[in-house]
């Protein structure tokens, strides 16, 4: 075969720092429109973005090339840097770490409504119970001592 064809997305889930709720309605948008541009900037494919006040859903597409851990250190680090510099906030910070899934072609539409759907699901569900949730069902190990 003479090139190379992937379906590569990722649904990527940080929190803020502490899940302290820096994210506000007032400039929530903004910073999605930003994560947005920083994932075409980082050659991505932002499919869908959405969180609450204490942390973020990113639906992505990547390359082959991407190295995820470096993919999401660059997004967290320049959305950072935009709180800091257009928000004001100096002290907003992501919390070290991430969750990523990875999501099939087929299950894309789902996916991208259930981060559409953030506000609505977390009046019911806390983001330690549904990041949890997401652990188990993926069939992801952890230790409770180091998930917060």
């Amino acid at each position: 075969m003479p090139s190379t064809h992937t379906s590569l997305h990722f649904h990527i889930v940080f929190s803020t720092k502490d899940r302290f709720p820096f994210i506000q309605p007032e400039w929530e948008e903004r910073l999605h429109t930003y994560l947005g541009g920083s994932i075409k900037t980082a050659e991505g494919v932002p499919l869908a973005i959405n969180g609450t006040q204490d942390h973020i859903h990113l639906l992505v597409g990547l390359r082959a090339t991407h190295t995820l851990a470096d993919f999401v250190q660059d997004i967290k680090q320049t959305s950072s840097r935009w709180v800091h510099e257009t928000i004001g906030i100096k002290s907003f910070a992501w919390q070290p770490g991430y969750g990523a899934y990875t999501v099939s072609a087929s299950s894309l539409d789902s996916v991208t409504k259930y981060i559409g759907n953030q506000k609505e699901h977390h009046r019911k569900k806390s983001f330690q119970e549904e990041y949890v949730e997401f652990l188990k069902k993926s069939g992801v190990k952890y230790d409770e001592r180091y998930l917060w």
